[in-house]
């Protein structure tokens, strides 16, 4: 039975008054009694003392039942009530463990940041992008090359596999409580950031095997192999920017989440936070008032993306 919703409480209240009820009704029979006695009506007399013994025995097994109900549902609320309040403890702190091993891994960001923002905000090709990551050749595309295989060798893209909210939640009350928009938009992110750093351990490889044991700068310079390698950058520079994206947004959520302290199974999502975007620098204009204005720990929730600040 699904006390918590009112039902519960209509049956107990329906066996009290149907006991009650009976017990005012045995209370009239009794009267009747009495006016049996003082008319000397035998029959009549033992017939309505067997209606009165049990009206009042109904009434009172009525209402102990009713009574006893309401003490079980009480103590069974007050134990659910306990156990739902440890539970979103336990989660809130292995949402503020996500939010601060998080923040570390997304200052590592920076590094794809320099490449990706070189000559202006990156934007797909698919977008309409331009800048200089998407239009290097020649010299230019030797020195981008040069950059990510830095990039490969300080970023460890394994790291960002701490970015699972959905792993501390899926087990608890709170997936069923939680906006089912905000719940799909976690996982969405979670399993595209997945797919961009099992895509970049592949760029990187195809990337190598399109230069091969050549300098970069002697690689570049051939027509064929430089199209080639073209096309490998392009194509890391595509998953590597879904990665910023996606990790940004994670951890921004995460963060706006937890300042919200318990009530945040209740919150609504965020546009500011949710709406799809074209670019990484789209999202970071949308986001960005509200991002600075929720706190977490000793500064805001922006700071812990590490926007514009290289690693």
């Amino acid at each position: 039975m699904d006390f918590s919703t009112g039902h519960g409480y209509l049956l107990i209240g329906g066996l009290v008054l149907v006991g009650t009820g009976l017990l005012l009704l045995s209370l009239i029979v009794n009267l009747r009694v009495a006016h049996s006695v003082r008319d000397d009506i035998r029959h009549r007399e033992k017939l309505l003392e067997y209606y009165r013994n049990i009206f009042s025995q109904l009434g009172v097994i009525l209402i102990g039942i009713g009574v006893s109900l309401f003490i079980f549902f009480f103590q069974q609320n007050y134990q659910d009530q306990r156990k739902r309040e440890t539970e979103l403890q336990q989660v809130l702190t292995r949402l503020a463990a996500r939010v601060a091993r998080g923040a570390p891994v997304i200052e590592t960001l920076g590094e794809f940041d320099e490449v990706l923002d070189q000559g202006g905000a990156y934007v797909g090709p698919e977008h309409g992008g331009n800048n200089a990551a998407i239009s290097a050749k020649g010299t230019e595309l030797a020195k981008q090359v040069e950059k990510i295989l830095l990039v490969e060798r300080d970023v460890d893209v394994r790291d960002f596999d701490l970015l699972n909210l959905s792993r501390d939640l899926e087990a608890t009350f709170v997936v069923n409580e939680l906006d089912p928009t905000l719940w799909f938009n976690i996982v969405r992110d979670e399993n595209e950031i997945k797919y961009a750093t099992t895509q970049l351990g592949l760029d990187y490889k195809d990337l190598h095997d399109a230069i091969g044991d050549e300098p970069v700068e002697a690689a570049v310079a051939k027509p064929d192999k430089e199209q080639k390698i073209k096309h490998e950058v392009l194509d890391i520079f595509y998953d590597a920017d879904l990665l910023r994206q996606r990790s940004r947004r994670f951890l921004g959520r995460a963060c706006w989440l937890f300042s919200k302290g318990k009530s945040f199974v209740a919150l609504l999502p965020a546009d500011a936070i949710e709406a799809d975007a074209k670019s990484q620098q789209e999202w970071i204009d949308r986001s960005k008032l509200l991002l600075t204005q929720t706190k977490s720990g000793s500064g805001d929730c922006f700071k812990l993306l590490h926007y514009g600040q290289a690693s």
